[in-house]
């Protein structure tokens, strides 16, 4: 049986991955005995969206310009990040 720091790992994980067959069905019973938890679930699966919703706005929204020297900026942690 996982315990709520397993629970809460696996629901953030489960956001950049697919979870396994045995950790989907671990999970999905702790959210079904776990209040703390199954709210922590549906905050962050909110948050996710609400985040989507504020991504696909900006990105339609040809109005918005990055200036030229915070892309540069940007791009430079990025690449400094991979070095």
């Amino acid at each position: 049986m996982l315990k709520c720091k397993q629970a809460s790992q696996l629901i953030s994980q489960s956001l950049d991955r697919p979870l396994s067959w045995f950790d989907r069905v671990q999970l999905r019973f702790h959210l079904f005995i776990c209040d703390a938890c199954n709210s922590f679930n549906r905050q962050l699966n909110q948050l996710r969206a609400a985040v989507q919703r504020i991504t696909q706005h900006t990105e339609n929204d040809s109005t918005i310009q990055l200036p030229l020297e915070a892309k540069a900026r940007i791009t430079s942690a990025i690449e400094s990040k991979h070095h």
